[in-house]
C-alpha cells in the first residue's frame, strides 16, 4: 500500500464516458468534445489542477452487435459508437498540461508491435515521458469483425500476447540512452555498436529492423492491464506495471488482490487500482437523486446492449425479471451468471437489475454522497483494500471531474493522503510513487 491515494481519471473518446445516455443530460458536453480539442485540452488541466496522476481512456475498436446479433440499438443510443481514436487526444492533452500522465487503451488484435511501440514512443518522447498503454488482448466480437479477423480462444490470445510483448521488450532495449551522441562536430548521431538490430521470427510475428524511436525519459510506456482470469493475473504480474479492475465491493477488491499476491509471490510489486462511479451532490439526497436521473434515462434495450457487448452474450433470449442466481447453470450461461453476479455483488439482482447497473458505469461500484462523504469512503476503502489507487469515471462531463476537483480533492490533501503537487518529472515517477 502506498503513503498517498493515487487517482486516474477513467474516460472514453465516445459519446458516454461509461455511463449509457450520459450524452442526453442536458449539462454534459462530450457530443461537443467529439469535435472539439479545446474540450479535452481543459478537461486535462483541470485534471491536472487536482494533482491526478493521470487520463485513462478506455477504448472499444468495434461495436457492440451481440444483442439481438445487430447493430441497431447502438446506435439508436449511441452505446460505444461512435467510437473514436482516443490516441489522437495523447498530444494536445500533453500539450495543455505539464504534469498528467495520459494512458490510453491499445488492442493487440490489430496492430503489429513494431506499430505499437513507434507510436507510443513517439508520443513519449513528445511528452517527456508522461505516456501509458493499457493493454488489452481483444475480447470483443465486433473488433475482430471491423478488421476481418478470426477471433482466437481465449488462452490463445494471451499465447499470442506473450510472444507481442517480447518483441516490444526487445524494441524499448533495443537503444540504450548511451548510444545517441547527437555529436554535431564530429558528425555522429548515434553509435551503431550500442543499438540491437531486432530480429525475430515467432508462431505470430516476424520482424527485422531497428527500434524506430529514441528512448523516452522513462524508458517505455506505463504498462496497465487488467487481466482477472488465471491466465490473465500471470500476464499482468508478469508485464503490468499497474493492474485495473473492477470489483463491486471492499471484500471483492481484497479477494481479487489477494489473488494477484499469490501469482507474483513477491517477485514484483503489485498496483491494484479498482473503478469507482463517484456521484456529488450538496447533500446526500440530492446525490442519490442525480443517481436515479442516471438510472432512469437508460432504456432497456440500450442497457441490454452494453451487457451484451461486454460479455459477448446475446440477453434478449433470457427472463429480464429472473434473479441471477436462478438462471440456467449449463456450462456457458453459469459462467455468465457467475460473472454478473460478480460485477453486481448480488446473486439476487435480477437481469434487469444487473444490465441497468452496468449500463450506468461498466460496473464500477457507485460512491454517492456529499464531497465529505465520498472522500471518507474513498480514504476507507484504499485502507481496508490496502490498493494503490482508484480509476473513477465521471457520468457528465465535465462537470463531475471539476466538482471532484474542487470539492473533494481538497478534503483528501487535508487528510494528508493526497499530494499538492507532483514530485515526479514523468508518469512513472509519479504513479508508482510509493
Amino acid at each position: 500500500m502506498s503513503k498517498q491515494l493515487h487517482l486516474l481519471s477513467f474516460l472514453t473518446h465516445s459519446p458516454i464516458n461509461h455511463t449509457t445516455l450520459s450524452w442526453a443530460d442536458p449539462a454534459d458536453q462530450r457530443l461537443g468534445g467529439l469535435r472539439s480539442l479545446d474540450y479535452w485540452m481543459d478537461l486535462a488541466r483541470t485534471l491536472e489542477r487536482g494533482c491526478f496522476d493521470g487520463a485513462f481512456f478506455a477504448d472499444v475498436l468495434g461495436g457492440f452487435e451481440h444483442y439481438r446479433g445487430r447493430f441497431r440499438e447502438a446506435l439508436e443510443y449511441a452505446v460505444w459508437w461512435p467510437t473514436h481514436d482516443p490516441m489522437t487526444l495523447m498530444g494536445p492533452m500533453a500539450a495543455a498540461t505539464k504534469h498528467l500522465g495520459l494512458a490510453t487503451t491499445l488492442s493487440l488484435a490489430g496492430t503489429h508491435p513494431y506499430l505499437a511501440v513507434r507510436t507510443f514512443g513517439t508520443l513519449d518522447n513528445l511528452t517527456n515521458g508522461r505516456i501509458g498503454w493499457n493493454i488489452v488482448t481483444g475480447n470483443l466480437r465486433g473488433e475482430h469483425r471491423a478488421l476481418g479477423l478470426e477471433q482466437m480462444e481465449h488462452d490463445e490470445r494471451y499465447e499470442r500476447a506473450e510472444e507481442y510483448m517480447a518483441l516490444c521488450q526487445a524494441f524499448w532495449d533495443g537503444v540504450p540512452p548511451d548510444a545517441i551522441l547527437a555529436d554535431g562536430p564530429g558528425r555522429r548521431f548515434a553509435d551503431p555498436d550500442k543499438i540491437t538490430l531486432v530480429k525475430h521470427e515467432g508462431k505470430y510475428f516476424k520482424s527485422n529492423t531497428a527500434t524506430p524511436t529514441l528512448p523516452s525519459p522513462q524508458g517505455r510506456p506505463v504498462l496497465f492491464q487488467a487481466g482477472s482470469s488465471g491466465r490473465g493475473q500471470a500476464f499482468a504480474v508478469k508485464h503490468a506495471d499497474v493492474v485495473f479492475a473492477i470489483q463491486p465491493n471492499a471484500q471483492s477488491m481484497k479477494k481479487l488482490s489477494a489473488q494477484f499476491e499469490a501469482v507474483a509471490k513477491g517477485a514484483a510489486p503489485v498496483r491494484m487500482t479498482y473503478g469507482l462511479h463517484v456521484v456529488l451532490g450538496g447533500t446526500e439526497a440530492e446525490a442519490q437523486r442525480k443517481y436515479r436521473e442516471l438510472v432512469d434515462r437508460i432504456p432497456i434495450e440500450a442497457a441490454l446492449t452494453r451487457l451484451s457487448g461486454s460479455l459477448g452474450v446475446d440477453f434478449d433470449k433470457f427472463d429480464l425479471d429472473q434473479p441471477l442466481e436462478e438462471m440456467p447453470t449449463e456450462s456457458s450461461h453459469g459462467l455468465m451468471r457467475s460473472a454478473m453476479t460478480a460485477m453486481t455483488g448480488d446473486g439476487r439482482a435480477t437481469l434487469r437489475e444487473a444490465s441497468l447497473r452496468w449500463a450506468v458505469a461498466a460496473g464500477c461500484p457507485p460512491i454517492i454522497g456529499t464531497p465529505e462523504q465520498v472522500a471518507q469512503t474513498l480514504e476507507d476503502l484504499w485502507r481496508e483494500t490496502g490498493c494503490h489507487g482508484f480509476n473513477i469515471t465521471p457520468s457528465v462531463t465535465p462537470d463531475y471531474v471539476t466538482d471532484f476537483v474542487d470539492h473533494v480533492v481538497p478534503i483528501l490533501q487535508a487528510r494528508g493522503i493526497y499530494r499538492r503537487e507532483y514530485s515526479g518529472k514523468t508518469f512513472r515517477d509519479n504513479l508508482l510513487e510509493t
